[in-house]
C-alpha cells in the first residue's frame, strides 16, 4: 500500500513538473515578443501666436437678489421666458412695507397741512414785521417755526424714499431687456437677503473669458484681434480683446481676460467652450511640446507617459502638463521632443515591459 502511494506521487509531481515548464515556455515566448504598441514623437510647436481655452458668455447678466426676508408671493416669469426692462419677475411678501407706507404718507399729508398754515402765518409776520408791528424776536420765533415744520416735511418725504427704494426689493424687475436663464427659488419660499433668485441676460451680445499664463500676459494687449472657435457648432469668428486683468491673487497665476464677439452666431450660448488664438506681441517664437490627450495615465494628482527607451521597454515618465488643444495637450516638462511616446497598446503595459513596435 505504502509503495502505491509513492508511485502516484511521483507521477503527480511530474505532470506538475512538465505542466510548470509548459506555463514558463508560453511566458517566455510572450515576453520575447513585447507587448504590441503604436508610439509617435512629441509635436515641437512654435510662432507668435498662443492659443488658451476659454468658456462664452453673455456681456450683460445679472443674478437678483433682495436685501428683504419675506415668503415668495408670486414669480411672474419662467426660464427661457424674454422679458423687457422694468418688468416685474418676483414678489415677496411686503405687508410690514405696505404699513409703513401707509403711515408715512399721513405723517408727509400732515406736516403737508400745518406747512401750509405755518407759511400763511410766517408771509403774515414778514408783512407786519416791514411794517415794524412785531418785534424782532417775534419774526425770528415764526421764522425757526417755519423752517422746522418744512424739515419736517422733508424727513417724512424721505422716509417715503426709502420705503419706496425698498419695494423694489420686494418687487423684482428687470435691470434689461434679456431672457431668463435660472430660477433659485418656489413660490412660498422664503427669501434671505443676498440670496439668489432669478438669473437673467441679455442674448444679444457675447464674450469669451479666459486665463492667460502669466509668462505670456505681458504680451497680450487691449484691442488686439482674436480668432474664436466656437467647439459645440464648429464655427470660427474673430474677437477682441475688451479687458485683461491686472491680478492673478486667485487664479493660480492665470490672468483673466474678456474677448467680445464680433459676430452673433446663430446657436451660440452661455457656458459653451471656446478656443481662443491669440497673437502675442513677443518677437520670440514661442515653442511648445504637444502629446495626444489619450497617451497621458493618470494616477491620483499625478500624470505620466510611457516613453520607448534604447532597450525598446516602456518607461514610465512623470509630467507636467501645459494647456490643451483639440486632441493634444502641452507637455512642460519630462519628455523631451526627439523621445517616442506609447499613443495606443495591446496587451498589459507596465514600466519596464518589453514592447513591439507596431
Amino acid at each position: 500500500m505504502k509503495k502505491r502511494i509513492y508511485t502516484l506521487s511521483i507521477a503527480l509531481a511530474s505532470i506538475a513538473f512538465i505542466s510548470s515548464c509548459g506555463a514558463e515556455k508560453e511566458e517566455t515566448t510572450i515576453a520575447e515578443k513585447g507587448v504590441a504598441v503604436q508610439v509617435a514623437t512629441p509635436v515641437l510647436q512654435t510662432g507668435n501666436s498662443l492659443t488658451v481655452s476659454g468658456k462664452v458668455e453673455a456681456v450683460n447678466n445679472a443674478t437678483l437678489s433682495t436685501r428683504q426676508m419675506g415668503f415668495v408671493d408670486e414669480i411672474h416669469v419662467n426660464i427661457g421666458e424674454k422679458v423687457s426692462k422694468g418688468q416685474l419677475l418676483l414678489s415677496i411678501t411686503n405687508e410690514d412695507l405696505r404699513a409703513k407706507k401707509a403711515q408715512v404718507e399721513a405723517n408727509i399729508s400732515e406736516a403737508s397741512a400745518a406747512l401750509k398754515n405755518v407759511e400763511t402765518n410766517y408771509n403774515r409776520f414778514k408783512t407786519l414785521f416791514e411794517q415794524k408791528s412785531v418785534s424782532q424776536k417775534e419774526m425770528d420765533d415764526m421764522t425757526m417755526q417755519y423752517e422746522m415744520t418744512k424739515s419736517k416735511l422733508n424727513a417724512a418725504q424721505q422716509m417715503k424714499n426709502e420705503i419706496d427704494a425698498q419695494f423694489d426689493y420686494a418687487n423684482l424687475k428687470a435691470p434689461f431687456d434679456g431672457v431668463i436663464t435660472n430660477k433659485f427659488i418656489k413660490k412660498g419660499d422664503m427669501a434671505n437677503p443676498g440670496m439668489p433668485l432669478i438669473a437673467l441676460e441679455n442674448p444679444n451680445q457675447f464674450e469669451v473669458i479666459a486665463n492667460v499664463p502669466e509668462s505670456e500676459i505681458a504680451n497680450i494687449k487691449t484691442d488686439n484681434e482674436v480668432k474664436v472657435l466656437i467647439k459645440s457648432i464648429n464655427k470660427e469668428v474673430k474677437g477682441t480683446i475688451a479687458a485683461i486683468s491686472k491680478s492673478a491673487s486667485n487664479t493660480g497665476g492665470q490672468f483673466q481676460i474678456r474677448v467680445n464677439l464680433e459676430e452673433n452666431l446663430e446657436g451660440i450660448y452661455s457656458g459653451m467652450f471656446a478656443t481662443l488664438k491669440l497673437t502675442t506681441n513677443n518677437d520670440n517664437q514661442l515653442s511648445a511640446l504637444m502629446v495626444d490627450k489619450n497617451a497621458i495615465i493618470k494616477k491620483g494628482d499625478l500624470k505620466g507617459l510611457y516613453v520607448v527607451s534604447q532597450q525598446n521597454t516602456a518607461v514610465l515618465r512623470w509630467v507636467r502638463l501645459g494647456r490643451q488643444v483639440g486632441e493634444n495637450i502641452e507637455v512642460l516638462s519630462g519628455v523631451s521632443n526627439d523621445e517616442k511616446y506609447i499613443v495606443a497598446h495591446s496587451g498589459k503595459l507596465f514600466n519596464g515591459a518589453k514592447i513591439s513596435v507596431k
